[in-house]
Formats: structure tokens, sequence, C-alpha cells
């Protein structure tokens, strides 16, 4: 089952289950933002990244999202000294 991590592994941006986000393969997850500037490839991985399923509300109680926050160590200063 996905992890639906809480938040941008590059901006540390909210996304909550119910949130626009992207992963790859491992989960890394991204905001659309974020995801638009790696030009949707994973900049931990290399792979695709594409968007997260919503899992449905009433699910949510039974199957919550993560609350665990990952951030790639100097993700947000190498996106903003490429932009």
């Amino acid at each position: 089952m996905l992890e639906l991590r809480p938040g941008c592994e590059c901006c540390d941006r909210d996304l909550p289950p119910d949130a626009e986000a992207y992963l790859c393969t491992f989960e890394c997850t991204w905001c659309p933002s974020c995801t638009e500037s790696f030009a949707f490839a994973c900049p931990n991985c290399g792979g695709d990244l594409v968007r997260r399923p919503i899992r449905p509300a009433h699910l949510l109680a039974s199957n919550p999202a993560s609350t665990v926050r990952v951030v790639a160590p100097g993700c947000a200063d190498r996106l903003a000294a490429a932009g």
C-alpha cells in the first residue's frame, strides 16, 4: 500500500492525501511545481514521476496516510540555483 507521504521531498510543501502529488516507483513524493521543474523525472532515481492516486476519504480512517516527512538534503537549494 502506498505511504501517501505528507510533504514534497524537495520544498517540503504540505501534500495532504487528497492533494495533487507525484511519485516514482520508490514513492519519492513531489509537489506539482517541483515535478515540473524536474521534467517529470525523479531526481533521486531517474524514474518517471506519475500522479499519486487519491485514497478515498472513507478509507483513510482504516488506512491512514503517513505522517513521516522525507526531505532530500539540498534539493531546494539545487532547484533554486538551477532556476
